[in-house]
This record gives structure tokens, C-alpha cells and sequence, in this order.
């Protein structure tokens, strides 16, 4: 019976002390607002950085970012980003890796796919771009990554049917383009007329687009001009200079009586 009573007890313990606790606990881990304000100021000096290419100063600003947040996957995500740019594909692939651990992001999957693509591993590449279509199936620059690594794995159907996909989500002539050079490389003579055809379609309705854009842009800027009510003589003021040079604000004569 004791042994009852104890295991109650302990029970609520558990379920009311304990809890609070870690909110407490949680509470005092709150971050500063100084804190804040110079992570802030870290992110923006690396962006600034890595814009102006000053790969140096970029590194040690997420560097230090990262020696207070260790677990922050943006910062490494940038990170693998700043050695990719530097051909340092061994730390790209790690910072990547650990960003994908840390938050299960696409484009993390995404961007260690391209090192691999860069590096000659297809085969990883494949896998990569395969796992981030998987997370995030509508985005179409995936599937173009992925129709150059079936590509170099010499399977020129599988990347057909990639940038099909990616066309599908957008429809961009250059997609098309690259079908095409497929076709024309593998010898397909019928299937590349076919493209060729489809890319003149495209063009045309690329054109009309941008006609109807224009045309309705103008539209716009005539009705705006039109809507603009011009302005009356009680409305205006003038200002006229005196002998000494000082302007003096002058009202309109409208509705003034004359003496």
C-alpha cells in the first residue's frame, strides 16, 4: 500500500513539478535581445559579404554564427554554399549534410546533389535530386538537375522525362532546348523535329504574352492618366518674390472682393 502511495506521488510529481521545470528552465535559455541584435548583424555582414565576393570575411561571420547557434542549418546551408563557390567540395558536402540533419530541407538535399553532379559521383547526384523531388516535387530547376545526371549516367530517356516535368511545372523554351539536344544526340531524328516544332509553338506563344503584357500595361498608365483630376484655382497657391527679395505666398484672386 505504501508502495502504492509512493508511486502516486512520484507520478504527480512527474506530471505537474517536473514540467514546470523545464519551462523554467526553457525561460532562462531565452535568447537576449542583445544576443539578437548581433546575430542580426553577423547575418548581414555575411550576405553583404558573399554579394561584394569577400569569401573571407563571409566564413568568419557564419562561423561565428554558428559558434553560438550550433545547431542553425541556415548557416550552414550559406556556409556550403561560400565553399561550394571555392571549389572546397569536401566542407560543401559536409555543411550541407549536417543543415539537411538539422532541418529536412530540399534544398539542402538539392545542393549536395549539384557537389556530387560537379564532382563526377552521378550516381549520388541522382539520389540526391530524387530525395529532394520527393520533399518538394514542384519545383522545376530539381528536375532539371536531375535530367543532367541521368544524362551523364547515359540514360538519355530518363532525362527526357525529367525536363518534361520540369517543363510541365514551367514551360520555358530553353527546357525544350535541352530536350532537343538530347533528341539530336542520341540520333532521334523524328522525336527531334517533333521538339523542334513544339519550340516554335512556345516561341509564339512566348511573344503574344509579352504583346499582351505590353499592351495592357499601356492600357493601365492611359486609365491612370485619365483618372487624374486637374487641379482647380482654389486649390493653387503662387508665390510671387517681393521687392527685398523674400517670397510671400500669395492667394488666388478667385471669389476675392474688390474694394
Amino acid at each position: 500500500m505504501i508502495a502504492i502511495f509512493a508511486i502516486i506521488v512520484f507520478t504527480a510529481f512527474l506530471c505537474f513539478f517536473f514540467p514546470l521545470n523545464i519551462i523554467k528552465r526553457e525561460k532562462k535559455e531565452e535568447k537576449s535581445p542583445k544576443y539578437n541584435t548581433q546575430m542580426k548583424k553577423l547575418w548581414q555582414i555575411a550576405q553583404t559579404a558573399m554579394k561584394e565576393r569577400k569569401p573571407f570575411r563571409a566564413e568568419k561571420a557564419l562561423l561565428t554564427i554558428l559558434k553560438f547557434d550550433e545547431k542553425n542549418a541556415a548557416a550552414y546551408n550559406r556556409l556550403g554554399i561560400l565553399y561550394a563557390k571555392g571549389k572546397k567540395y569536401d566542407e560543401a558536402v559536409e555543411c550541407f549534410e549536417i543543415a539537411q540533419s538539422l532541418d529536412n530541407n530540399p534544398a539542402s538535399i538539392h545542393n549536395v546533389g549539384l557537389i556530387y553532379l560537379e564532382t563526377g559521383a552521378y550516381e549520388k547526384a541522382e539520389m540526391a535530386f530524387l530525395q529532394a523531388i520527393e520533399l518538394e516535387g514542384d519545383v522545376p530547376s530539381r528536375y532539371i538537375a536531375l535530367a543532367k545526371a541521368e544524362e551523364k549516367l547515359g540514360m538519355p530517356k530518363k532525362a527526357v522525362d525529367a525536363l518534361e516535368n520540369a517543363y510541365e511545372l514551367d514551360p520555358k523554351v530553353s527546357t525544350l532546348r535541352d530536350i532537343l539536344a538530347i533528341y539530336e544526340e542520341s540520333g532521334d531524328t523524328e522525336a527531334a523535329t517533333a521538339t523542334s516544332a513544339r519550340i516554335e509553338v512556345q516561341i509564339t506563344k512566348d511573344n503574344l504574352a509579352k504583346k499582351r503584357r505590353s499592351t495592357n500595361k499601356t492600357t493601365r498608365k492611359m486609365m491612370n492618366t485619365k483618372t487624374v483630376k486637374p487641379k482647380t484655382a482654389k486649390m493653387v497657391t503662387k508665390t510671387k518674390t517681393s521687392s527685398r527679395g523674400v517670397p510671400r505666398i500669395v492667394k488666388p484672386h478667385v471669389g476675392r472682393k474688390r474694394i
